[in-house]
């Protein structure tokens, strides 16, 4: 991880510049997490910036909320493409800063869904601006990097075609 003046913590001759950007393709779940690492924490910023205590995790939740009401966990993590307990955890910190509530569905007991607060709706029309600007500026910087996101969707149908877990299995089968 760099150092604030950009400089690699690691010292010597063989000392990396930038490691993963080297490794070309094997390095491609690491330049994802970088990215995604680098995009949340600049929205955070501006999110600071504007004064607003606002986790960017919590977006797709509360955008998904605020377009058509109430949902479940399970709806929101098909709609989001992650996982449950990722979505739990979201939940639960929506919760806890009071965004949310859950209640039992009306129509099946057995059903839990998620409902904005008051609180909630207010902050989503105190973010409506802060996401149209991080909104615009994405599609600035997909157009300036070649339509990154064209790219994401090959990747995401290669991965459904056949996933990093058995192209690897394959490979190590070839070796044995």
């Amino acid at each position: 991880m760099p150092t604030k003046k950009g400089k690699s913590p690691i010292r010597g001759p063989a000392a990396p510049s930038d490691y993963s950007r080297r490794q070309g393709g094997a390095a491609l779940g690491a330049r994802l997490r970088r990215l995604s690492e680098r995009i949340d924490r600049e929205a955070t910023q501006i999110y600071a910036q504007r004064g607003v205590v606002f986790e960017q995790r919590w977006m797709g939740a509360l955008n998904l909320l605020n377009r058509h009401g109430p949902l479940s966990v399970n709806e929101l993590a098909t709609a989001l493409g992650i996982s449950h307990p990722s979505v739990s955890q979201t939940r639960s910190s929506l919760r806890a800063a009071r965004l949310l509530v859950e209640r039992a569905d009306p129509d099946d007991g057995r059903r839990r869904t998620l409902h904005l607060t008051p609180k909630g709706k207010a902050q989503i029309e105190t973010l409506q601006p802060i996401w149209d600007a991080l909104a615009h500026a994405a599609e600035a910087l997909n157009a300036e990097a070649g339509n990154v996101v064209v790219a994401l969707t090959r990747l995401e149908k290669a991965l459904d075609r056949q996933s990093l877990f058995d192209r690897a299995n394959e490979r190590l089968a070839e070796d044995t």
